[in-house]
């Protein structure tokens, strides 16, 4: 069956005059601007500029607040090449303003690094990266934090055979919340602050110029600042398949088994299914499909239920309507299930939160670089406890400019 799902998965994604493998840091044809040897494609994003009618994410009875918001998003991606080695920079800030509560404004920054040395039978890919963000960091928590995540992913790979690769990984990650970070009476920092190190070895095989597969098993233990009952290692191994932007299929995915078990007495494990994917499809160059979903274990910042095993799976349809016109629908539900701590008091057992997305929007194209949107999105959370539940509708407009 598995062969039966790489063959179709190849024969969607390789079109027939291709002839070689694509290099994912070399710059595309597309590029905008070329500086000497840099070449980028820059973009600035008026990403909503509308209504928030529950800006911090109350319950209904508690009266939530309204309020005007706007966020502009500049970013740009940019690729050099260093002799025989490849460098990709993105870099990207979310700019978001407020208009009466100006506690939410904030400017988030991201900076994503790819260097790429590929030699004749082995390759070294090394990926740093750094996030500033005073957004929320999941769907538990409704507060917008400043916390920084940086750290990164080295990979060498071995050329054992004309399409395969055997290689080894490592990883380390950071994430610093602020001093002042608060929810729910909870202090962030000293709830949250972590480091994740991981290591592992991988295989991938070039089954067309377009498609990749691959196996990987990786082992990784998260070490918690100021709160080490959270401490935890995890044991994963998975089955990727990675399709090239140029194919008709675009995106990747994985479904693996993941053993994730807590250092601290009293806490369950978690042994079984973990996936993730992101995944776009365009029939007759008309209509464009997306689906994205995702199955794994988050931190919580409760003590008593100090972590959730999160479902959910995301979709949308974009159908070019007439001339420069489209409209698109999406939607998307997580379900966060709690583990509790044994011999401690909850307010409710093994509590689950359902949250729900679902939306729409119109757009027009000024040309191949621009276009402008109009958006609708209902968000809603139900939950065992009264005080995590909350309905919200946001709407505004949109408009995106690649120059």
């Amino acid at each position: 069956m598995c062969a039966a799902v790489f063959s179709a998965a190849a024969a969607l994604s390789a079109p027939a005059s291709a002839q070689s493998i694509p290099d994912e840091a070399e710059a595309p044809p597309t590029y905008r601007v070329r500086i000497g040897p840099i070449a980028m494609n820059p973009r600035i994003q008026l990403a909503n500029l509308g209504v928030d009618d529950n800006v911090f994410n109350e319950p209904t009875d508690q009266n939530p607040k309204k309020d005007f918001t706007l966020t502009i998003t500049p970013s740009t991606d940019m690729w050099m090449r260093m002799g025989p080695s490849r460098l990709l920079l993105n870099v990207k800030e979310d700019l978001v303003w407020f208009r009466k509560y100006d506690s939410e404004r904030s400017a988030n920054s991201s900076y994503n690094l790819d260097w790429l040395l590929p030699l004749n039978r082995l390759r070294v890919d090394l990926s740093p990266k750094f996030l500033t963000t005073r957004d929320r960091p999941g769907y538990e928590i409704d507060a917008r934090s400043q916390r920084r995540q940086y750290g990164g992913v080295g990979t060498i790979e071995l050329r054992a055979f004309p399409r395969t690769f055997i290689g080894v990984t490592g990883s380390t990650e950071r994430v610093d919340f602020d001093s002042v970070a608060v929810f729910d009476g909870v202090n962030l920092r000293e709830a949250l602050n972590r480091t994740v190190q991981a290591g592992g070895v991988a295989v991938r095989h070039q089954l067309t110029p377009l498609t990749t597969i691959g196996v990987s098993a990786t082992r990784e233990q998260s070490r918690f600042e100021f709160s080490p009952l959270r401490d935890s290692d995890s044991t994963s191994i998975f089955a990727s398949v990675t399709f090239d932007p140029f194919a008709l299929i675009k995106g990747s995915a994985k479904v693996g088994y993941r053993n994730f078990h807590p250092l601290s007495p009293g806490l369950p494990d978690f042994t079984g299914l973990t996936a993730s994917g992101d995944l776009s499809y365009t029939l007759l160059g008309a209509t464009r499909f997306g689906v994205n979903f995702t199955r794994d274990v988050q931190y919580s910042y409760e003590i008593n239920q100090p972590y959730y095993l999160q479902t959910g799976a995301g979709g949308s349809i974009t159908q070019q309507i007439f001339g420069p016109f489209d409209v698109m629908a999406r939607g998307g539900a997580q379900r966060l299930a709690y583990r509790d701590r044994a011999g401690v008091f909850v307010a409710t057992e093994n509590r689950t939160d359902h949250v729900t997305t679902f939306g729409g929007g119109v757009g027009y194209h000024f040309g191949r670089d621009v276009r402008w949107g109009l958006n609708v999105d209902q968000y809603h959370r139900t939950s065992d406890l009264t005080a995590r539940q909350y309905d919200a509708l946001r709407y505004g407009t949109s408009v995106t400019y690649g120059f």
